[in-house]
């Protein structure tokens, strides 16, 4: 049930409801997991910077906002595009640059010093899931499981790392085997070839498929295919609030419906056919 706080949920294409959806995908981070809330502000300056130190960049402010920009449009996809794009990004500026997985390396430690007091808080029980996990994502999903809605994980982060944080969160149980995330081999995944997988394995149509993420990817992808996109706006500092700049972002790659979280849990089951 709704708390007092908890926001409206905005319908953007109200006509992309008709039908019950059978299978649930769902993005992780900052969709289910606050685990890596703030990653954006450790990607964003540890790309500036490298720019700014190459002999043909633009003024700072160009470069952030070119920064973000790229950040913006690739949110949900693996993070190694990330890197592939500041490698080229270095190359324009006239330096030659490092290796993506070396720029992913830098990445990856400067964030773990962000958030390796969540992970191992949770690991040794001082930090609850429920502080980390975005609200209402455990009552969703436990609803989803009891009308027997398949519910698949896919994302951008190292399956390794995706895994490991699904389980301090409580929330593999409602996944199985079907816990995706990138590979060393990036291109053997990406998002929309565990759409299509979905779709191929139980002979589906898109409209009996939804899709819930914070991502410009994820939420493309499932319209591409005919799915519904449920936007996952989630205010990460503030909690039961909407973040405009990702309920811009989840409109423009075409999400249906914009939820703050998942308070309002019977109310989005309505919007799938479950009402």
């Amino acid at each position: 049930m709704p708390t007092p706080e908890c926001p409206p949920i905005e319908i953007i294409r109200p006509e992309a409801f008709p039908t019950r959806i059978q299978h649930a995908l769902f993005d992780f981070d900052g969709t289910l997991s606050l685990i890596r809330q703030g990653w954006q502000q450790v990607m964003a300056p540890m790309m500036v910077d490298y720019l700014l130190a190459t002999p043909d960049h633009e003024p700072r402010a160009t470069v952030e906002r070119l920064v973000v920009q790229m950040i913006d449009e690739t949110t949900g996809k693996q993070t190694i595009f990330q890197m592939m794009e500041l490698v080229e990004m270095v190359r324009e500026r006239g330096r030659e640059p490092l290796e993506a997985s070396d720029y992913k390396q830098v990445y990856l430690d400067r964030l773990w010093e962000r958030i390796e007091g969540r992970v191992v808080g949770l690991e040794q029980g001082r930090i609850p899931p429920e502080d980390l996990r975005v609200s209402g994502g455990l009552a969703l999903l436990r609803a989803l499981r009891e009308r027997g809605i398949h519910c698949y994980l896919a994302s951008g982060t190292d399956v390794g790392y995706v895994r490991n944080e699904v389980r301090a969160l409580g929330l593999d149980g409602f996944f199985g085997e079907h816990i995706y995330g990138a590979l060393d081999d990036w291109q053997s995944y990406s998002k929309a070839m565990i759409v299509a997988r979905i779709l191929r394995e139980n002979d589906l149509r898109g409209s009996q498929l939804a899709t819930f993420g914070d991502g410009f990817v994820e939420i493309e992808n499932c319209v591409a295919v005919g799915g519904i996109a449920v936007g996952v706006a989630t205010d990460e500092e503030r909690r039961h609030r909407v973040d405009p700049w990702k309920r811009e972002r989840l409109i423009r790659a075409g999400a249906h419906v914009i939820v703050p979280d998942f308070c309002r849990d019977e109310e989005i089951l309505a919007l799938l056919g479950w009402g």
